[in-house]
Order: structure tokens, then C-alpha cells, then sequence
């Protein structure tokens, strides 16, 4: 997400960034480019003239023009306006009402919002530690009841049985009264789309929030319809009280109009993003971390959080303490190693929240291409257990086999044997307790010679 808008805006803020004054006509040709960046990620026009005017003001004003560092200055001022644009800070949900709180899904078909309903049912269960329930009241889309009882049951939280013959608003009250018996805290209801916004969808679905009385009502949008998405979320917006946005699919969409649009438009906050399919794909929307991506100073918190969840501790815990005791570092504990960076979304994953990958060049980037973990996991098992366990014994012989069995070649086993073997320097140096020797042999595990570490 905002790969294009970033590597159009790095160049213009790196030529501002060494300044050591700045005049008000080096600010108007620095907010020209900002402006058509804004246009070609498909910003919405009317957020595009208040983003510009608003930080000429304060550009142009005593702000940067008297600081010590004016390039800097208005490098902040920038991040500061998109961070308001896009709505400050992270805006939660209302959970704190008399059980259930009832949460209402809206949006138009082929948004995602039953996956979105998944997301947010794993969300709540394991970050917000509620008890939680999830109903279709989607009796139009074939299937619709079918893949929300899947994906209950993929999440483990508890699922309401409807039926295609009942009416929306009969099944949301019975869900209601099953979720008070089972002492539910948080219900989600799952509503059916259109193609298109149209009169008898707004009316069912004005009905079914007359009856239920939602705590939070959420339109789910997909991001990569860009200014159509802050178009429709207004029209919505207008027939329900809308608490709040979820953006989909914000993996596909490299322009990030969406995001930049949304609040501005509707005056609602953007409180969820969605990437991929997975379940686990659903993070909070913080403006402030998404402007500075823009800005391409990364989102090392984001990053922190992630590995904070999605790292296996107990396996982090054991392999601390071989290193610790002098064990050595083999290729079992690498697979351990290689398989979390894959569940916190591999290589590109992680690329996308480190600050100045917009200087790095596409040619550069287009070679991490998200299969480089599942082929050198695919290496290792191709080893037997003695060969995992003893690295030493991998002569030619052996190395061309274990090339065969993965179906890749002798050439990518012995990348990964190269690699292994500056982890495990790496390993060796940590539990001599050098401090010093760890941070230069990452440095040099990261390409310090400049190439991308697996192709």
C-alpha cells in the first residue's frame, strides 16, 4: 500500500531533506509535487486542496522558513497534515456497554466483509480477549452462511445458525437473545451487499440497524476502488450512522487514495485495514504510522507489535537458552526461525514497515518476491535429520540430492548453506556476549554487499 504515492514523495522530500534554508518558492514547487503525487494515488480532489492549503500555511508561514532546519521542519509539517487528514489516531471500538455489544457489518458485495467478519471475530477473541459470536444475515449471496460457519469454526468463536428463508431482522434478533444466554460479549452481524447502492438495500439494511441497535456500525470498502470507495462510504454514511471504516484488501491497492480520502469525506474514522486472506490479517489503522510510511520513515512500532504477536516465545525462550548454554545453532533451529518470519508475511512483510525503502531501487526490490522463505524451508526438509542436525556432513553429493528433492538447484542450497552459516556465526557471537560482533554480522546478513539475501 502507498508504494507509488512513497517513491514519488521520497525524491521530492530527499531533495528537501540536505537544505539548510528553504524560500517560499522552493515550498510552492515542493507542494506542486506533492500535489500531483496526491492526484495520481487517486486522493479524492476536494482532500487534495485542503491537504495542500492547509500545509502551505503553515509552510509558508514563520513555522519552517525561521527553523534551523527547514527541510526537516517541513518534512513534519507534511506528516503532520496527512496524519490529520487521515484522522490523527487511532480510533477504537465502543466496546463498553451492557453484553453483547452488537457490531453491525456493512458494505457492498465483493467487498470482503464476511472475511472481514472473521478477521475482526480473531481480533476481538485473542487481542481483546472476548468472548465472541458471529451471525449471517445474508440471505441473498448463495453460500454467504456456509463460509461464515467456516470461518467461525477456523477461528474458534462461536456461530448462530440462520437460514435463507428467515428475514434479516428475525435473525438478528434471535441472535441477540442466544448471545445474552451463552453470556457472549461481543456479537458481530454479517449483512448482505449489492453490486450497487440501491433503494431496497438501504431500506433492509436501515431496518435491520432500527431493530438491533448497534454499538458500532462498520462500513467495509475495498481500498483499491480508490475515490469511489470515500464516494460510496459517504453515501452510507448518509443512511446510517456509521461509527466507523474497515479497508479491504489494502495489499493489492499500491496507491492509497482510500486511506488518504476516507475521513475526510465522511467525517467517520478509518479504525481496521485488511491484508490478504488470512485470519489474522486485520490490524488497527493508525494515521500517524501510515504517514510516516507515506514518508517512507517506515513503522518500526507496527513491526514491534507484530513480532510481539506472532512470535512463538516458547520457541524464542529455548533457542535463547541453547545459545546461552554454548549448543550449536543447526538447520532445525533455522527452519524454526525462517517459518515465523513467514507468518509475520515474509520478506516483502517486513520490507514494507522499514523506514527508506523507497530509496532502494524496484530492480532491487522486485527480486523479494514473497517465495524466498517457502523455498529455503523446502531445502531443509529435503535434509534428513542427521544433515539438520550436522550441517558439516553436506558434501556436493548430498547437496545436489537435497537440490533435487526441493526442485530448485545445487546453486540455492549452497545460498542457504552461506546464509546459515552467518547465522550461526551470528548465534556464536551472542552467546559469547558480543555485543558488538552480533550487530556486524546482521549488518552483513542483510546484504552488506549489497545483493538481496535469497532469490
Amino acid at each position: 500500500m502507498f508504494e507509488s504515492l512513497t517513491q514519488r514523495l521520497s525524491g521530492t522530500i530527499e531533495r528537501l531533506r540536505g537544505r539548510g534554508r528553504l524560500t517560499e518558492e522552493n515550498i510552492r514547487e515542493s507542494l506542486r509535487e506533492v500535489r500531483i503525487a496526491l492526484l495520481e494515488a487517486d486522493v479524492a480532489l476536494p482532500v487534495v486542496q485542503a491537504l495542500i492549503e492547509r500545509i502551505k500555511v503553515r509552510a509558508v508561514g514563520q513555522e519552517v522558513l525561521k527553523s534551523l532546519t527547514p527541510g526537516q521542519a517541513l518534512i513534519k509539517v507534511v506528516r503532520d497534515e496527512l496524519t490529520t487528514v487521515m484522522g490523527s489516531q487511532a480510533t477504537d471500538l465502543n466496546l463498553n456497554v451492557p453484553a453483547p455489544a452488537v457490531i453491525l457489518m456493512a458494505g457492498l458485495q465483493g467487498a470482503g466483509k464476511t472475511t472481514t467478519v472473521g478477521k475482526l471475530a480473531k481480533h476481538l477473541k485473542e487481542r481483546r480477549k472476548k468472548k465472541v459470536m458471529v451471525v449471517s444475515a445474508d440471505v441473498y449471496r448463495p453460500a454467504a452462511i456456509e463460509q461464515l460457519k467456516q470461518l467461525a469454526e477456523q477461528v474458534d468463536v462461536l456461530f448462530f445458525a440462520s437460514d435463507a428463508s428467515q428475514k434479516p431482522v428475525d435473525i438478528a434478533r434471535a441472535a441477540i437473545a442466544d448471545a445474552r444466554k451463552s453470556y457472549v460479549d461481543v456479537l458481530l452481524i454479517d449483512t448482505a451487499g449489492r453490486l450497487a447502492i440501491d433503494e431496497a438495500m438501504m431500506s433492509e439494511i436501515k431496518a435491520l440497524h432500527a431493530a438491533v441497535s448497534p454499538v458500532e456500525t462498520l462500513f467495509v470498502v475495498d481500498s483499491m476502488t480508490g475515490q469511489d470507495a470515500a464516494t460510496t462510504a459517504k453515501a452510507f454514511s448518509e443512511a446510517l450512522p456509521l461509527t466507523g471504516v474497515v479497508l479491504t484488501k489494502t495489499d493489492g491497492d499500491a496507491r492509497g487514495g482510500a486511506a488518504l480520502s476516507v475521513r475526510y469525506v465522511t467525517g467517520r474514522p478509518i479504525k481496521f485495514i485488511g491484508v490478504g486472506e488470512k485470519p489474522d490479517g486485520l490490524d488497527v489503522f493508525h494515521p500517524d504510522r501510515v504517514a510516516s510510511r507515506i514518508l517512507d520513515m517506515g513503522d518500526v512500532l507496527s513491526l514491534v507489535e507484530q513480532v510481539e504477536q506472532q512470535v512463538d516465545k516458547d520457541k524464542a525462550q529455548k533457542l535463547a537458552e541453547k545459545v546461552a548454554k554454548g549448543k550449536k545453532f543447526d538447520l532445525n533451529d533455522m527452519k524454526d526461525q525462517l517459518e515465523q518470519m513467514q507468518n509475520m508475511g515474509g520478506l516483502h512483510g517486513l520490507m514494507d514497515k522499514l523506514p527508506g525503502m523507497g530509496q532502494i531501487p524496484d530492480a532491487v526490490k522486485n527480486q523479494v518476491t514473497g517465495k524466498e522463505v517457502p523455498r529455503m524451508v523446502a531445502i531443509i526438509n529435503s535434509m534428513t535429520k542427521k544433515e539438520r542436525r550436522n550441517p558439516a556432513l553436506l558434501n556436493g553429493s548430498r547437496r545436489a540430492r537435497i537440490a533435487k528433492g526441493s526442485g530448485l538447484t545445487p546453486a540455492d542450497v549452497n545460498k542457504l548453506m552461506k546464509q546459515y552459516q552467518q547465522m550461526e556465526k551470528m548465534m556464536s557471537k551472542l552467546s559469547g556476549g558480543g555485543m558488538k560482533g552480533l550487530m556486524r554480522g546482521m549488518k552483513g546478513m542483510m546484504g552488506g554487499r549489497g545483493g538481496m539475501p535469497f532469490r
